[in-house]
């Protein structure tokens, strides 16, 4: 049976499993602090319930010793849990905030130790000019302070869910975070991307095929440098993505499934099958001037020797290619963003342009009918400059 010892605000709940090796008995603890404002005889039912939960758990074997255990303890508990639930590139982006950031801040404390008052510290700590590792100065963008507590806050979530604590101190009702303001979607309109294209004839076949698929299928980065011959049907016209590629530092370029585990395919316009023929026979011939040195990977965006292209490549090449021709810079990314677009302002059905971009949800999708959505009131407002106050009057006549 559960012994029950009261403290000044709360109370210690012990429970007996049994004896170690030594003939040590072990002990589960607990403490359970009542809500204020509950009645004595409130308390007195609710502990009763409490006790019994927990002696239940300690017999069925499903409460872990929390008393002892410590934030790094666990934090290398959880990396090793999430490694198979999660993208590679983000456990890696975990990895490094867990070791550089949550550890150092958290890694002496108990577990059951952090409440709520350490979180906000933490929040605020992150938004002093110290809490930068890198050599930029200044303070971290309120973007950067809720990426780190995203990772604390499934960090404290898993500790939840497994028994290491009785309430998860992360409950954003309890904090102050700095509010994040939404980005703009970076998009080329259709005169920009016109222009930007007709930029491209002077320009290497690869890339310039590359900046044309991204535009056509609206595909991300990693999974046009994924691209395989055997995912190309010339005669059907279609590209079949697949797959991704990525890179962690120190680490070899690696291949995973898509961002949503789903295999999409597009139909590619007659133009784009030719620069696909042009560009084939083109590295059939790169193969045969390098002989031995060509690495064989079926790749159809390549290094020099064959081996799959870098997946940051097609972003420094795009930064270089805008400055080349004076377009304004945007992100790789707003090949995408823009892909949609020109395919909303069409009248293209906004589930089909979800399904191209691989969303799985079409709220994600929306976000570029509100882009529309602003767009059009500049267009209208351009119509209203057109008419001068003397056509106007005119008109009112």
């Amino acid at each position: 049976m559960a012994n029950i010892t009261k403290r000044k605000d709360s109370f210690l709940i012990r429970v007996s499993c049994g004896y170690d090796a030594k003939g040590k008995q072990i002990i589960k603890s607990k403490t359970w602090t009542p809500t204020e404002g509950m009645t004595e005889r409130q308390i007195k039912k609710e502990l009763n319930k409490v006790a019994v939960e927990f002696e239940n758990n300690v017999q069925n074997g499903n409460i872990a010793d929390t008393y002892r255990i410590k934030m790094d303890s666990f934090c290398k508990e959880y990396l090793t849990l999430i490694e198979n639930s999660v993208a590679p590139l983000t456990h890696n982006n975990y990895s490094r905030i867990v070791n550089k950031i949550i550890v150092p801040y958290f890694g002496h404390m108990k577990i059951r130790e952090i409440k709520p008052a350490h979180i906000q510290r933490f929040i605020q700590m992150l938004q002093e000019p110290a809490a930068r590792t890198d050599k930029k100065g200044g303070t971290l963008a309120p973007s950067s302070v809720q990426r780190y507590f995203t990772v604390l806050k499934s960090i404290m979530s898993k500790a939840y869910k497994l028994g290491y604590i009785d309430h998860n101190p992360t409950d954003t009702a309890r904090l102050d975070l700095p509010k994040v303001k939404q980005p703009d979607i970076e998009i080329f309109s259709q005169e920009e991307a016109a222009y930007m294209l007709g930029c491209l004839e002077n320009e290497p076949l690869q890339f310039k095929l590359l900046i044309h698929l991204a535009i056509v299928t609206g595909c991300r980065r990693g999974e046009l440098v994924a691209l395989q011959w055997q995912h190309v049907d010339l005669e059907k016209k279609t590209i079949e993505v697949r797959q991704s590629n990525y890179k962690i530092k120190g680490e070899d370029i690696s291949t995973k499934t898509t961002k949503t585990g789903e295999k999409r395919l597009f139909s590619i316009p007659d133009y784009c099958i030719e620069l696909l023929k042009k560009h084939r026979l083109t590295l059939k011939q790169e193969r045969l001037k390098l002989g031995s040195l060509w690495q064989e990977g079926n790749w159809l965006f390549t290094q020099w020797n064959g081996q799959p292209m870098h997946p940051h490549t097609p972003s420094q090449w795009f930064e270089k290619f805008q400055k080349r021709h004076d377009i304004p810079h945007r992100k790789f990314h707003a090949l995408r963003h823009t892909s949609a677009t020109l395919l909303l302002t069409s009248g293209t059905n906004i589930k089909t342009v979800a399904s191209r971009l691989g969303h799985t949800q079409l709220s994600t999708t929306n976000r570029y009918v509100h882009s529309l959505e602003s767009a059009d009131k500049v267009a209208s407002n351009t119509f209203d400059d057109m008419f001068s106050p003397k056509e106007k009057s005119i008109m009112n006549k």
